[in-house]
């Protein structure tokens, strides 16, 4: 499931040697992806297979693809920090990805993209950053303390999630009125269904921008 050509390096971070991933596509990107792994205290890392779906995603839709390892993860140096500091570990790994594609990826805009625990980092992110999109795979509503989100972000959840009950994203969504793609029988972590998810995604992309309905 791992892109081709995947680079690995460590970079300086807030916490020290931060390891990240990247998939570059050939020629300019059109932009960055940011994507942000699950909970390290349960065990994710960038290499999480909806992590790694979703760097794939992007790179095939054009995109140079970033995944972090968060502080305390893999080379990374540091310790877990609630979502706070692995905020600083994706906000570092961005400035670099920027620095690097310096050009049409930074005028084209950045996609953050989360599952898990890393929606709930990325809604952090999206607050410092101009994001083109957010894009929020299985979002940890009921374990974390997620803020409302732009009106044309991407969630999408599995309708048996046995992590994050689909109850309870609908009850963050309902307010907003945020609409969420439910995958049937799904589950928190997607088995048997990436090839589906990463359909989803691709297709969102491709489609054209809603037309506003006249007042």
């Amino acid at each position: 499931m791992t892109p081709r050509s995947t680079e690995r390096l460590t970079i300086a971070g807030p916490a020290g040697k931060l390891e990240i991933a990247i998939n570059a596509p050939a020629g300019g990107p059109r932009g960055i992806a940011l994507v942000a792994h699950p909970n390290p205290q349960q065990g994710g890392t960038l290499d999480n297979k909806v992590a790694q779906t979703l760097a794939k995603t992007f790179h095939a839709l054009g995109y140079a693809s970033v995944r972090v390892n968060y502080r305390g993860v893999g080379a990374s140096e540091g310790s877990f920090d609630e979502g706070v500091g692995e905020t600083e570990d994706m906000l570092a790994a961005l400035r670099y990805a920027q620095s690097r594609f310096a050009g049409e990826a930074t005028s084209l805009g950045t996609v953050l993209a989360g599952f898990s625990f890393g929606a709930y980092v990325q809604t952090r992110v999206a607050k410092q950053v101009q994001a083109q999109r957010l894009v929020l795979v299985g979002p940890a509503v009921s374990r974390f303390a997620f803020d409302s989100v732009p009106e044309d972000t991407v969630v999408i959840h599995g309708e048996e999630d046995e992590v994050v009950p689909l109850s309870d994203v609908l009850a963050w969504a309902r307010p907003q009125q945020l609409p969420i793609v439910v995958f049937p029988g799904g589950s928190h972590f997607f088995h048997g269904r990436l090839l589906q998810l990463q359909r989803v995604i691709t297709s969102v992309w491709q489609s054209p921008p809603a037309i506003s309905a006249a007042a």
